[in-house]
């Protein structure tokens, strides 16, 4: 019993950093739940600092990055992918790989499929189905290569979900029938929206502090007085940046923690005072 409890402990010291890390990018994180990440990180020699795992929904993901970085450390042999094209319909988007890993020169490979169309992946991958579907069989492949029975995040469908009422994106702003900001919309406002609340999704961030991003990138004093044009850069270069590099994205992002609440107007803080 004994020397469980010091194991566990000696896990949490060598993990803390990555622990840490997790607290910081998934608020209301339980305990619990930190628990089983300290244990998949030592067992899959996985690191949260560098993106080998996700937390959505509840549940842990591993990455292609983290699978690829385990087949790295255990000297995979090499890894095969070839179209199946008697599952595949290209008029529509519709494709199959078949992906054998394999560990050692001479051993017979593990095998995994995988298959991606626009019912299944997110509207923001649209016209790169292939490429999906192509990592999905890699990831399965691996998975089995290397006895990991976390999904990765890739496997999963598409992060599309209605955007819930309290989205505090609601308000970005919609291009009205003459070209200006307002209420009328002839429906290009509305997906941008939709894109940026899809980039919030699919990649775990905060809404709040996107859109404090947001406002700092459009140079305006709330997002609302964005012109579209500027929206739509924003939610380019969040994207770009998001796909290179989320880590740092991150850690912009962590940087208007202290600046969500927005500034009082002049006279009602003289208001107040009086």
């Amino acid at each position: 019993m004994y020397l469980a409890q010091e194991g566990n402990k000696r896990m949490v010291r060598k993990y803390s950093n990555d622990l840490h890390c997790a607290r910081k990018l998934w608020s209301g994180i339980s305990r619990l739940q930190l628990a089983a990440l300290a244990q998949i990180l030592q067992h899959y020699e996985l690191s949260v600092l560098l993106g080998d795992v996700l937390f959505i929904g509840g549940k842990w993901y591993v990455t292609h990055v983290g699978l690829l970085r385990v087949a790295y450390r255990r000297r995979c042999h090499g890894i095969q992918v070839r179209v199946v094209p008697s599952c595949c319909d290209v008029s529509s988007g519709k494709w199959v790989f078949r992906a054998t890993v394999f560990k050692t020169l001479r051993g017979k490979g593990f095998v995994g499929y995988g298959d991606a169309d626009p019912s299944n992946v997110s509207s923001l991958v649209h016209g790169a189905e292939m490429r999906v579907a192509e990592t999905r069989a890699v990831n399965r492949a691996l998975r089995k290569a290397y006895g990991i029975g976390i999904c990765s995040v890739e496997e999963i469908g598409s992060f599309d979900r209605q955007i819930p009422s309290q989205d505090p994106l609601r308000r970005v702003p919609r291009e009205s029938s003459n070209g200006n900001n307002g209420h009328g919309t002839n429906g290009s406002g509305s997906r941008v929206r939709d894109r940026l609340c899809q980039l919030i999704r699919q990649h775990k961030l905060d809404a709040e502090l996107v859109k404090a991003y947001a406002v700092d990138f459009c140079g305006t004093k709330t997002l609302r007085d964005a012109s579209r044009e500027q929206v739509e850069a924003f939610v380019a270069h969040l994207a770009d940046w998001a796909v290179k590099d989320r880590n740092a994205l991150l850690c912009q992002l962590n940087s208007y923690q202290h600046r969500q609440e927005p500034a009082r107007d002049p006279q009602q803080r003289t208001a107040g005072a009086a």
